[in-house]
């Protein structure tokens, strides 16, 4: 079941919105794609690590390696699939962000679980969790075959109208939002899921929806002005 985790009172006032709206939501307010009752699925969860940095709130974000065999270089929340020694989803995604970023999970506090997500394409069942750095430690790319980078993504930047836009993919009905922020870009699951994050947090800005892109030529444009 999805909800808070903790008292909404006890959580920083600026990710209080987040938790207490986390009962309420379904899986609808994130995607068209539910879970199919008579197919395989893989149970996974990400972690949705808010932090307050410098520049106010931020969130965790990594992108993986090139040569990973699926999703290769796209940016996501650190997380992968259940094991059967995980006592549940929060515990999944805790050990992920360990294994890939490095993260202490002593100063993470999980504070809501957010509605299971089908995504078609891998088969996963995934469970958002969100949870609160309260005490940030260092992370980094801890397996440069899995990881290429970490890196503490400020919201403002998320939300910045200069860093919007969408992207289709030719050949395909898909099309989606998409960012480009410190250095990523980040499209599919990942941005979905921050744009609704920003919406129910209350942080998102105006933005220009009508700008729609190839993918293959953003990414591609990406690659060229980040070199």
């Amino acid at each position: 079941m999805n909800g808070p985790l903790v008292e909404p009172a006890s959580v920083p006032d600026w990710l209080r919105p987040l938790v207490e709206i986390s009962g309420d939501l379904d899986s609808t307010a994130f995607t068209r794609f539910t879970p199919p009752e008579d197919e395989f699925t893989r149970a996974a969860s990400v972690l949705i690590l808010f932090g307050h940095g410098e520049r106010g709130p931020d969130v965790l974000l990594l992108r993986r390696a090139d040569t990973l065999g699926s999703h290769a270089g796209q940016v996501a929340f650190p997380g992968g699939g259940a094991d059967p020694e995980d006592a549940d989803a929060v515990a999944t995604a805790l050990r992920e962000a360990e294994e890939e970023t490095g993260v202490d999970p002593s100063g993470v506090r999980p504070v809501a679980v957010l509605p299971e997500l089908f995504i078609p394409v891998s088969r996963f069942a995934v469970t958002p969790v969100l949870a609160h750095w309260h005490a940030p430690s260092p992370v980094h790319a801890v397996d440069p075959a899995e990881t290429a980078a970490v890196a503490r993504v400020p919201l403002a930047d998320l939300a910045d109208p200069a860093n919007r836009f969408q992207v289709r993919r030719s050949g395909t009905t898909y099309q989606g939002p998409a960012f480009t922020v410190n250095g990523l870009f980040v499209w599919g699951f990942t941005a979905g899921l921050l744009t609704v994050l920003l919406e129910l947090g209350g942080w998102a800005r105006e933005w220009d929806r009508g700008d729609v892109r190839d993918l293959d030529v953003a990414l591609r444009d990406h690659l060229l002005a980040t070199d």
